[in-house]
């Protein structure tokens, strides 16, 4: 999807589902990670993951719009537009926006794990990030760990 193509969707949802305009610019910014949309409000312009269209599908992403929707709405006239808000759920709710953006994770996606045991006790430590193992020591008898394998897991 282009973003021009972007723009003319965001504003007849806009139209369809909160009976007023969209007259700000939405794009696209590959630059989000973890979240589906952002709502600017400086600009009051709209930011969408273009990961969320690929993985999720469009229907996901009509409710990331929708969502962001609410904020832009909500914050032009006035009304409570943060998560938190009485009036930004009660409108999320009444649009069928999405509350959380659908999991850009794949299955297949791995997280590496690593296993450090401690050279005294024998106690086992499973770890994300590598550490220093000359700086930290066991907690329960303040032996030095080794890296004994690094494990790919789910």
């Amino acid at each position: 999807m282009e973003t021009e193509n972007l723009q003319q969707l965001v504003e007849e949802v806009s139209l369809q589902h909160f009976d007023r305009p969209f007259n700000h610019k939405a794009t696209f910014n590959k630059r989000l990670k973890t979240t589906g949309g952002r709502y600017h409000l400086q600009t009051h312009d709209l930011d969408f993951n273009p990961k969320v269209l690929e993985k999720a599908g469009e229907t996901a992403f009509i409710g990331v719009i929708k969502h962001e929707l609410c904020h832009y709405h909500l914050h032009l006239s006035g009304h409570g537009y943060q998560h938190k808000d009485k009036a930004f759920k009660q409108l999320l709710q009444k649009v069928g926006g999405l509350r959380y953006t659908p999991s850009l994770i794949e299955k297949s996606e791995q997280k590496r794990l690593l296993k450090y045991q401690c050279l005294r006790c024998g106690a086992v430590a499973k770890r994300q990030r590598r550490f220093n193992t000359e700086r930290f020591v066991c907690a329960k008898c303040k032996g030095k760990f080794q890296l004994i394998e690094k494990i790919d897991s789910q």
